[in-house]
């Protein structure tokens, strides 16, 4: 007779859609423990069900625009930072795109978001990533830097796609079709996976900033106008990497 541990360990090395000969096989064994561990994944079987049911509503506009080529979810991160570039990315997902767990990257923890961000990476079928730095958004404002991001991570695409499902946005200068959808990145997985590796992009870009401009806690708020970030402002006043057209009350 295998111990629970044996058991939960063969239950690790079948595919969900398997559970149930193993149901079947450990279904009459009276140890609590075994029934409890039934129990268990029963309830994991059930909430990723859940998950591919919530993951098949955020394909509505993939699937209603699939017929034309390649769909492009676009989305950006960082346009309300003190310091920093805000970043925008592209990204064309596998018509059967299987990645559970997409969402609007404020929505997922840092880990997850790392996790998803390797996994798109991966699966997609192109990348592109732009970014416009602080001296670029002194000059030509949040709006237009962020316009520009999204055209750079367009044109670094290795597939052009047919179509762009925008997270609320519509990009100018841009002749590819474009969907803007309001709070996109909740509601197509392209979007999301584009906020994901977008978050993920520039937080690891404000966690090296840290290094070169250490004192502002650039790794931990990202270039946020923090209670802490605000102080250093203050006291060290601006750093290269500085917005100068948004600290003008602090400094």
């Amino acid at each position: 007779m295998k111990t629970i541990k044996e058991i939960k360990e063969e239950f690790c090395q079948t595919p969900v859609k398997d559970y149930a000969l193993l149901y079947e096989k450990y279904g009459e064994d009276a140890r609590s423990g075994v029934k409890n561990l039934l129990a268990q994944m029963k309830k994991r079987e059930e909430a990723l069900e859940k998950e591919r049911r919530r993951i098949e509503r955020m394909k509505e506009y993939e699937h209603k625009y699939e017929h034309l080529g390649y769909l492009c979810g676009i989305d950006e991160v960082g346009r309300g930072p003190l310091a920093g570039p805000v970043v925008a990315c592209g990204v064309i997902l596998p018509s059967d795109c299987d990645i559970l767990y997409l969402n609007d990257s404020k929505k997922l923890t840092p880990s997850k978001r790392e996790e998803l961000c390797q996994i798109i990476l991966e699966k997609a079928v192109a990348v592109g990533i732009g970014v416009v730095d602080s001296k670029r958004i002194d000059q030509i404002n949040i709006l237009q830097a962020t316009y520009e991001a999204m055209r750079q991570a367009i044109s670094r695409l290795a597939v052009k796609p047919q179509v762009l499902l925008n997270d609320a946005v519509t990009i100018p200068e841009v002749e590819i079709p474009q969907v803007p959808i309001i709070k996109g990145d909740g509601k197509s997985v392209s979007i999301a996976a584009a906020s994901i590796v977008a978050k993920v992009t520039r937080d690891r870009m404000m966690v090296e900033y840290e290094k070169e401009f250490p004192g502002y806690g650039f790794a931990s708020n990202k270039g946020y106008g923090s209670g802490e970030h605000i102080l250093a402002l203050k006291k060290y006043g601006p750093c290269p990497i500085h917005r100068r057209t948004f600290i003008k009350n602090f400094i």
